[in-house]
């Protein structure tokens, strides 16, 4: 949903790096040159601070520690779910020496030049990157404040650093027993010059990171007192529901003000030509007045309909093709391999369902606009409403939230434009929220896609060739011009061959966009939560062909990929692969490589005589580097497994006249608590950099899933949700 008068597409992010930015993000993402490069900016600071006596020290820009010993963390990446203020403290508390429950936590402003994101150039929070990206710059920020708190004892006591060191927020210097807390030395401290290099430490010598800590959000989230932006208010603050148009490309062409109007509570309303909002004193007064200002659409693509989507997608399939990966000679190959298979998939519209919709609160005044939200883009939410509202990107002031959810959705900045557009038009402050139907039925969707694989198999069952064409629409075209290249969208095909070094490989790429109006975007595991249902299927299809285990089958595979390999045998001897199972019942695996983070799953399930689907179990093997808290990430695992389950066994957005058919729960189903399998997850012991945990469980578990339901019933599954092809005839 976009309104007149605002761009269909999110504001652009210049990714072209100038030489500082690119010495920052090379910097972010090195370790060693990021605080030389933010001293110019605190330098100066400093020496004013130490001018007008604040004892406040800060060096760089994640850290501050003030004369009473208090250490703040500001965290660039957004909480939302994922444990951020949980972890990202940890990196710091194990270079700074101290406890991570002494470090206090702060969101970082909006700054695309102090907290961008090193893995992705700006600031954002998502592809699993937070403790990826941040992992070194967050220890070198602490071990830059340990290293000048222990110079400014050892100035202050006249002795040689060397022989002082730092204990729980104190330096100690051991040969006269002198000691002084973080908060003694923060003054000193922040008149000294920062060191050019320091030393981190030794993995095996940490205290900190690789212990389970509980979330320190946890409390505050089960008991209510957790702030969400549906929660913010102010005295004066007026609430809005919105409702796009329906119908796809749809416009408003009547409505009854007059009766609207006439709801006891309700202030104004505002329309656009694609939109209507209903402006009241409370979200109860707005509902009614929408239900009987009673709006009415027509126009736009009234005879659209999923069929016309996924032909659409068959369509350019069978048309022409980017080539992301040609090596050898594919046709050569399979025109003389001994056999030859071919498989198409279908992987539905999805909708990210988060538990809280899409909410923002802005206020417009002569001093500018300030906007109260939840999302994984502050300055990207600050850039685009500046550019609704005609105002300097200063000028707008942006305060997040936690979210009840988000899973890609709130990579977008629509529901803030349009809360601007809104405030543009009356002189007090205006929350927008939207309903659960609006929420499903102006989604920013996971796209269509439709597959179509072949391979050739030597004399031997083992695949000579293989080709992937993927057709579906493209996320980065949109959201990311600069990362969509020559007509490649790289997250449409990522792990389009999965983690195997297949012999004359082609993969190929076939854009086919729905009409204007239905937008697609990120879902939780971006591409490979896609790619990774139909060729995981497709390995188990070329294994059953010539009657080889799956396992053994993918063993043989991965023979040069010893990571992916080591994950796939623990998941299997945990799984007790190739033990029995009852009939109705079976084992399913699936191997994927996801943001540098290597995964194995293997899923059990039963099938009943009328075909419904059960998840019992799964058994989830991960490499994902050094561990920083084990709970933390085991819980994204487990959380993300159950996320993709429900997208796998039930899930799918229909669109029949025009229209998404799914607008709440009941009709987009969430697994129930009751139906949750068993989750064991196993940690590959590492002494590599962290990657990312957050996507991991939810892009393997759907494959996981089909082949287990082929292994109980010989049915293959080559359209998602599962509900709708295991019982088709």
């Amino acid at each position: 949903m976009y309104m007149k008068g605002t761009s269909s597409k999110s504001s652009p992010v210049d990714t072209r790096l100038s030489r500082r930015s690119f010495l920052f993000a090379g910097a972010a993402a090195g370790g060693g040159l990021l605080i030389s490069i933010n001293a110019s900016m605190f330098r100066a600071d400093r020496a004013a601070a130490a001018d007008a006596q604040v004892t406040t020290f800060a060096p760089g820009a994640f850290i501050r520690i003030d004369k009473a010993g208090n250490v703040t963390a500001i965290i660039p990446q957004v909480e939302i779910g994922q444990g951020v203020y949980t972890s990202m403290p940890m990196l710091l508390a194990e270079e700074l020496e101290v406890e991570p429950n002494q470090i206090r936590v702060e969101q970082a402003p909006p700054d695309d030049k102090l907290y961008a994101n090193p893995k992705l150039g700006f600031q954002a929070t998502g592809g699993s990157t937070s403790i990826a990206a941040f992992y070194e710059p967050f220890r070198h920020a602490g071990a830059v404040a340990r290293t000048m708190l222990v110079a400014a004892a050892a100035e202050t006591w006249g002795v040689d650093a060397s022989g002082c060191r730092a204990e729980n927020g104190t330096v100690i210097h051991d040969a006269s027993s002198q000691r002084l807390t973080y908060g003694d030395l923060s003054a000193k401290a922040a008149t000294l010059q920062m060191p050019d290099k320091v030393a981190l430490k030794d993995p095996k010598d940490f205290k900190v990171i690789g212990r389970s800590l509980k979330r320190r959000d946890s409390v505050d989230k089960t008991t209510g007192r957790a702030q969400y932006s549906i929660d913010f208010m102010l005295p004066d603050l007026k609430v809005a529901v919105p409702q796009a148009s329906p119908i796809i490309g749809g416009k408003l062409v009547g409505m009854d003000e007059k009766a609207a109007l006439a709801v006891s509570g309700v202030r104004r309303v505002v329309r656009f030509d694609d939109t209507v909002a209903v402006i009241a004193d409370h979200t109860g007064a707005a509902r009614k007045g929408l239900a009987a200002l009673n709006p009415q659409w027509e126009g736009g693509a009234l005879t659209y309909s999923t069929a016309n989507l996924v032909s659409d997608l068959d369509k350019a399939a069978a048309g022409e093709a980017v080539v992301a990966t040609n090596e050898g000679d594919v046709k050569n190959a399979a025109s003389v391999a001994a056999t030859t298979l071919e498989a198409r998939y279908e992987s539905p519209l999805l909708a990210h369902g988060t538990m809280e919709p899409m909410v923002c609160s802005v206020r417009i005044t002569a001093d500018g606009c300030d906007v109260w939200v939840g999302t994984q883009v502050i300055a990207r939410v600050q850039s685009a409403v500046a550019e609704a509202t005609g105002l300097p990107v200063e000028k707008v002031r942006v305060h997040n939230f936690l979210m009840g959810g988000a899973f890609g959705r709130r990579l977008e900045t629509d529901y803030a434009v349009q809360a601007a557009m809104i405030a543009k038009q009356v002189d007090f402050p205006v929350k927008v929220i939207w309903t659960r139907e609006e929420d499903f039925q102006h989604d920013v969707f996971r796209p269509y896609y439709v597959d179509k694989l072949s391979a050739g198999l030597d004399e031997n069952g083992m695949p000579t060739a293989f080709s992937h064409r993927v057709a579906g629409s493209s996320v980065m075209a949109r959201w990311t011009p600069a990362w969509f290249v020559n007509g490649l969208d790289p997250d449409a095909v990522d792990g389009a061959a999965g983690p195997y070094k297949f012999d004359n490989p082609l993969i190929e790429y076939s854009r086919s966009e729905p009409p204007a109006g239905l937008t697609t975007g990120w879902w939780r595991g971006v591409g490979v939560t896609h790619n990774s249902f139909p060729v995981e299927s497709f390995i188990d299809e070329m294994a059953v062909s010539t009657g080889k285990d799956p396992v053994e089958f993918r063993r043989v595979l991965l023979a040069q990929s010893p990571r992916a390999k080591a994950v796939l045998d623990l998941a299997a001897e945990k799984a007790g692969w190739g033990t029995p199972m009852p009939a109705g019942k079976g084992r399913g695996v699936s191997v994927i490589v996801l943001f540098g983070t290597h995964v194995a799953q293997v899923a059990e399930v039963s099938v009943d005589p009328q075909g419904d689907v059960r998840l019992e179990r799964v058994i989830c093997a991960v490499d994902c580097g050094l561990v920083v808290n084990p709970d933390g990430a085991k819980a994204q695992i487990e959380g993300g497994i159950i996320f993709g389950a429900s997208a796998a066994l039930y899930n799918a957005i229909e669109i029949e006249s025009g229209r998404i058919v799914q607008t709440n729960f009941d009709t987009y189903r969430v697994m129930r608590i009751d139906e949750a399998p068993k989750i064991e997850v196993f940690f590959v012991e590492s002494d590599q950099p962290p990657t990312g945990t957050g996507e991991l469980g939810t892009a393997a578990i759907a494959a996981a899933i089909a082949n287990a339901v082929f292994a109980a019933t010989s049915k293959r599954l080559r359209r998602l949700p599962v509900g709708l092809d295991v019982t088709a005839k």
